[in-house]
This record gives structure tokens, sequence and C-alpha cells, in this order.
């Protein structure tokens, strides 16, 4: 498939509904789709030998649920937590089996959005060989760049230690705010 086409492609998928959250000074989004809800931030217990960025598990209405740090999976330095400060529960596709349920701790969730085709465009080109596959595409929102997400490859490889889940709910649900 030609580049041009393989990009326009790819822009077509990245449309749709995104819930955007803030690590640092920046803008991010994942798809709706993937979210499973949004909880405050509640004690995370470690295990250990774990990556780095594994921050623990937590249990969540009787299901254990691993808990990854963005800001430690993306480089970025740490920070303190905040009363905004909150875990993002999402089901990413593993590499081989079930789908799995993890928490995502993010400083502050933003809004749910609408992005549309002509609010995408693909990932820049940086100069340098980075892996940015990761990365479904920039959208322009309101004079502001969000990068948009693609979070079972962003989580690829942190769920390798990982005992195997109990098998996902079928049922899709949108996401939810936890009080």
């Amino acid at each position: 498939m030609p580049a041009q086409t393989e990009a326009t492609a790819q822009t077509n998928a990245a449309t749709g509904k995104y819930l955007t959250f803030v690590l640092g000074n920046e803008s991010y989004g994942i798809s709706v789709l993937k979210v499973r809800e949004i909880i405050r931030l509640t004690a995370i217990t470690a295990v250990p030998q774990m990556p780095a960025c594994i921050r623990g598990v937590i249990n969540l209405r009787g299901k254990i649920i691993p808990v990854v740090d963005l800001r430690i999976r993306f480089g970025l330095p740490g920070a303190g937590t905040t009363e905004r400060t909150c875990i993002v529960v999402v089901r990413v596709a593993q590499e081989t089996g079930p789908q799995l349920q993890m928490g995502l701790v993010v400083d502050d969730v933003e809004e749910v959005i609408n992005i549309g085709t002509g609010d995408i465009e693909e990932t820049p080109d940086f100069g340098v060989q980075l892996d940015t596959r990761y990365l479904l595409g920039m959208a322009k929102v309101k004079g502001v760049v969000k990068s948009l997400l693609d979070i079972d490859r962003v989580l690829v490889g942190t769920t390798r230690n990982l005992p195997a889940p109990a098998p996902a709910e079928s049922t899709q649900s949108s996401p939810t705010l936890a009080p």
C-alpha cells in the first residue's frame, strides 16, 4: 500500500471518541472503547520483581488489576500525587491470550471528545529513528495538540510478567467516573 494511502487509512481509523488526560504539561487521548472506568487514586500494593513502570496492583470490586504509571512508562520525570491524580482502567489486548484490564495512573482526566478526520494529522517525522508505532496520530483540539495513543502498543511488554487474567467480560460499556 503506498505511504500516502496507508497514512490516510491510519488517520481515518483514528477518528472517534477519546478520553483525554494529562501527564505533566502534555495532553493525551485514548479511545473510549478501551476505557472501562475512571477511579480515584487508591492504595496500590507493590509486587516484587515487576518492571519499574508497574506500580503494583489494586483490588477493584474483587478483581486484582495491575497498575502502570504512564509517567515512568514514557520516561517522564516523577511528580507527586494531587487530588486530580486518578487511575484510568483500560482493557488491553495482549500479544497472546485474552484481553487484560489494567489501571493507568494519570495526572488529570480532561474530557471525552469526538475527534474527526480533519482534526488528526499523522505522527510527524522527528528526523531520527524513533519508534512511534504507539501513536495513532496527533489531534488538534481547541488549539492544543493531543497525542492519540494506541494503548495496546504503549503497554506491550509490560504484561509479560503478569499472571494470566480471568476472562474479561464480553459486554462493552461507556467509561464511568467514580466519585
